[in-house]
């Protein structure tokens, strides 16, 4: 059976671009479907399955409206959610296997918008001239590939020619490979990890790995962060593993790594068993030494150049009661199993005994706390260990297993 490439963008401005890509998609052995974004008309170079005045009421305005406010602005935002809606629902009627589009600034937000509403695993292919710069806000958490268009996406030339070719190519590769089949499928387990709780995390996963589970590690990064919680709030995987909390020292303290105010609800929100633990809450993420905030710099704070380009700055004793505050209350929200398992002997490998990040009495205000603020069904335990000792692992992967075992 031949498979089918939906094609989106805006017909309108890049008609003889889309036409070719088509051709080509064609010439690959690809069906087409094709998905008009574009405000100011269409093309009639090749058939448009879906037009924009659809594509601008599933965004919840008329097209001709769009058209009289002549606020470009406006106009992109309306056909972003449209389009987001529109691919969603042809893509859970079956209407095709793998997503493609080009633009600039502001075709490339119309088409990754829509993107980033599949799976994990959906074929998604966006040539864009912002390519080669800064790209998180345009995939997000999901797999989409993203090709430098390298000279603007304007008319069909000699490297024009080239680029949209390869991209026809490669849509048209990934939607007719096959993926093998694990030799068995066992619940997964997500786990957080950090350099700082590695030694933890890998006798975690070795250990549930034995026990008949597959884990997949996300590092805490920030991007981590959130690909974990859009993995849970999809239930793609049976159980979460929050090793490594440390994204949220980032979210208020100001740091580079923060995964966002919504870190520790996708489990909780959707029955997953999850256990949490406070790896790494002990320091928040800068760049350079010279990029810290100046607020911080004359606040007789301890920081640890990690290297040339990684500044950790250790959090403070009232940071960490805030912190016990806001991880009970996403506890609190949560609808399946929750514990937290704390490691009374430091939170990283930095907050050791003796180790420049050693602060018991900071830990001991997160603890605190959690224990006052979390309701009295959720199991708090400590262990008289640090987080990366064999005793901790061990208790976290047995707690982690009765977790599962009550839902």
């Amino acid at each position: 059976m031949t498979k089918r490439v939906l094609m989106l963008g805006t017909f309108d401005s890049k008609g003889a671009e889309y036409a070719f890509l088509r051709e080509r998609i064609l010439a690959c052995g690809g069906e087409v479907v094709s998905v008009n974004a574009g405000v100011d008309g269409s093309t009639e170079l090749f058939p448009v399955d879906v037009e924009a005045e659809s594509v601008a009421e599933a965004g919840g305005e008329s097209l001709n409206s769009l058209r009289e406010k002549r606020d470009r602005g406006h106009a992109m935002s309306v056909m972003s959610a449209g389009a987001a809606v529109v691919v969603r629902k042809m893509f859970d009627a079956g209407k095709f296997d793998g997503i493609i589009g080009m633009g600039g600034s502001g075709g490339t937000g119309i088409v990754t918008s829509a993107m980033r509403t599949l799976p994990v695993g959906v074929p998604k292919f966006c040539v864009s001239t912002l390519a080669a710069g800064d790209i998180s806000p345009f995939v997000g958490t999901k797999d989409i590939v993203m090709m430098p268009s390298v000279a603007d996406i304007s008319g069909i030339n000699r490297i024009s020619r080239t680029i949209l070719s390869r991209a026809a190519g490669a849509i048209c590769g990934m939607i007719h490979s096959t993926i093998p089949a694990a030799a068995s499928e066992r619940p997964l387990i997500a786990a957080s990890m950090f350099g700082n709780t590695t030694t933890c995390v890998d006798a975690c996963r070795e250990a549930l790995d034995k026990a008949g589970y597959e884990v997949l590690v996300f590092h805490a990064t920030g991007t981590g962060g959130r690909i974990l919680e859009s993995l849970a709030n999809e239930k793609l995987v049976d159980a979460v593993l929050d090793i490594t909390t440390t994204e949220w020292a980032d979210e208020l303290c100001g740091g580079i790594l923060s995964a966002g105010s919504q870190r520790l609800e996708s489990a909780g929100k959707n029955g997953l068993p999850h256990l949490i633990v406070p790896g790494c809450i002990d320091m928040c993420n800068f760049g350079s030494m010279a990029s810290v905030p100046d607020q911080f710099k004359s606040g007789n704070r301890n920081f640890y150049e990690w290297t040339s380009e990684v500044t950790l700055m250790r959090t403070t004793v009232d940071e960490n009661r805030q912190l016990g505050k806001i991880f009970a209350a996403k506890a609190n929200a949560a609808t399946g199993p929750v514990a937290f398992l704390f490691p009374l002997k430091g939170v990283s490998m930095l907050d050791a005994d003796g180790e420049r990040f050693c602060d018991r009495e900071a830990n001991q205000a997160f603890f605190s706390a959690v224990r006052e603020n979390v309701r009295d069904a959720i199991r708090v335990e400590e262990i008289d260990a640090n987080i990366n000792d064999p005793a901790f692992s061990a208790r976290a992967v047995e707690i982690m297993l009765e977790l599962i075992a009550e839902n």
